[in-house]
């Protein structure tokens, strides 16, 4: 047998041992794959294209949850990976690649987006996804995707106990509403559903796409199927919970998406 030298070979490897036994700097490594992948995007004129093409090229990775370091008890550790996502992960490693300017801009970005003001500390986190969501609205990353009509509704949460009950406000379409408008929809945009659980706001999140005859689709990190994959947005929601969804936009500034 070969010995192992690459870098990817060797994360796929510690990748599946217990998180207490790694030390941080192993998830916290700059990613060859992830630069790669932004330099084979850059070309393209729209960040929607940009997330679309990254996105795709993510497919098969596989599903692990909670690898995110830190608890009110554990210091916060800034991860980054590029061989396990679960659905908020995926989504927030693929927006960075897609806007940041350069690779060297790619882990700031990452943080801007996952915690407040990008501080990497436990409770800066955006643990909840209404919080993502109004988090990266207000910092500029985002923009809601209007679809009439749409519902806007308080709910008090609860699911992580270390902190107290919060009220978020939830902007939200039914999902018919969104399969009927698959028109006013591009790939890249992002897509929360909304939970119907007392005390959560969110119960999963991931990218439209589209088929090659126009279907829409949910690409996304799947915890039931084990990876990152494309599925039938319409299957997908008759097999869940799915009433509303919250609908963004990464915000593109290229002079491209200017003249539009």
């Amino acid at each position: 047998m070969q010995p192992v030298t690459d870098r990817r070979s060797v994360l796929r490897l510690v990748a599946g041992l217990p998180l207490l036994g790694l030390a941080g700097p192993a998830f916290a490594a700059p990613s060859a794959l992830i630069e790669r992948l932004m330099a084979q995007a850059k070309p393209l004129p729209r960040v929607s294209e940009r997330i679309d093409f990254i996105s795709s090229k993510l497919v098969g990775i596989r599903y692990v949850a909670n690898t995110l370091i830190g608890s009110p008890t554990q210091p916060e550790k800034f991860v980054v990976r590029d061989d396990a996502f679960d659905c908020v992960t995926f989504c927030e490693v693929v927006l960075a690649a897609a806007i940041a300017p350069g690779f060297a801009d790619f882990e700031p970005t990452l943080r801007r987006i996952r915690y407040e003001h990008g501080k990497v500390q436990y409770d800066a986190r955006n643990h909840y996804f209404a919080e993502w969501c109004q988090r990266n609205i207000e910092n500029g990353i985002c923009r809601p995707v209007t679809i009439e009509p749409s519902v806007k509704y308080d709910k008090t949460v609860t699911w992580h106990q270390e902190f107290r009950p919060r009220k978020v406000s939830i902007l939200a379409v039914t999902r018919s509403t969104m399969m009927n408008n698959a028109k006013l929809l591009v790939p890249g945009d992002i897509v929360g559903f909304t939970s119907g659980r007392p005390g959560l706001d969110y119960y999963h999140t991931g990218f439209v796409a589209f088929g090659r005859n126009g279907e829409v689709l949910l690409r996304n990190a799947s915890r039931s199927r084990g990876r990152v994959l494309d599925e039938p947005m319409a299957a997908f929601a008759a097999a869940n919970p799915v009433h509303y969804v919250t609908l963004l936009r990464a915000v593109d500034t290229s002079p491209v998406a200017e003249r539009r």
